[in-house]
């Protein structure tokens, strides 16, 4: 007998993003939300980073250049924003003003190498999550990269890497979102395994749960347990509980509204309205909590 999973109750809103005349979103593969409440769209044109209101009105364009293909987009708790780029095999943290404080990895080389017992390389970084001390996590592998999970310290410092490529528990095939939950545990889509997996703060294998499809976007409800998750090309947004039972459900395959190419990666707003980047049909969209 199946259970019928209950809509999430969210209502579509067309088309919020007042852009400058001449300029365009390129394939959009992330969004955060700052502590203004303003949206920050990463996306794959000529201005890859953007800031708009809650309203959606522009209010800037931020690190012009610097990105080759964009992809993860975090914001830390002193309001720093982090971007991971999978095709220059980098990590940057900028203010909030766009200005970069740290990179992480070496643009445009790819591949693990070490020196003096610091990692050096990534091989196609997906997103990242912040520990309570401050750590940083970092996934990578979203094709051809090794698919491995970087622990870095608040400095940059690496302290630990796990993973590989395979199946297996403790293993990742694109490990393509992760968040961490407000008792530690990290969560990470392992999306071409169809899966979600949860380790400790040391990498400790604890559980994995199956969603059959493409697990694309993790991103935190405001109660730091449950979680929203874009589920890529089924085009669905889903809630779930920290076991990761999908407790309701929204959105489908298309080009209209609440309609998806591919469900990227996802954010909430101080009021948890979604935001859902997707880089097929070159949009963000937002979905109002009724």
């Amino acid at each position: 007998m199946t259970t019928q999973i209950p809509d999430l109750g969210y209502t579509p809103v067309a088309d919020i993003f007042k852009l400058p005349a001449g300029i365009n979103f390129g394939p959009c593969s992330g969004v955060a939300v700052n502590a203004k409440n303003n949206i920050l769209v990463f996306n794959r044109g000529e201005h890859a980073l953007m800031e708009f209101d809650n309203a959606g009105n522009y209010l800037r364009t931020m690190a012009r250049g610097v990105f080759t293909n964009p992809h993860g987009l975090r914001i830390d708790r002193e309001g720093n924003i982090w971007a991971t780029d999978t095709g220059a095999h980098f990590v940057v943290k900028m203010t909030a003003d766009g200005r970069i404080l740290m990179v992480l990895g070496v643009k445009g080389r790819a591949g693990e190498w070490h020196q003096a017992g610091h990692l050096k390389c990534f091989d196609e970084p997906n997103d990242l999550a912040f520990g309570p001390k401050g750590e940083v996590y970092i996934t990578q592998g979203h094709g051809k990269g090794n698919s491995l999970v970087h622990k870095f310290a608040p400095d940059g410092a690496h302290l630990k890497t796990w993973g590989g490529t395979g199946k297996a528990a403790g293993q990742f095939d694109q490990p393509h979102s992760i968040v961490i939950n407000k008792n530690g545990l990290l969560y990470i889509a392992d999306r071409s395994n169809q899966r979600i997996q949860v380790f400790d703060a040391d990498g400790n294998y604890v559980r994995e749960t199956s969603h059959p499809g493409t697990p694309c976007g993790l991103c935190l409800c405001n109660d730091q347990s449950h979680m929203m998750m874009a589920h890529g090309h089924a085009g669905k947004v889903m809630k779930l509980d920290e076991n990761c039972n999908v407790l309701g459900i929204t959105g489908s395959q298309g080009k209209g509204p609440n309609q998806y190419g591919e469900a990227h990666l996802i954010a909430l707003d101080q009021q948890e309205n979604i935001y859902i980047a997707d880089p097929l049909n070159w949009r963000v969209q937002k979905l109002a909590k009724n």
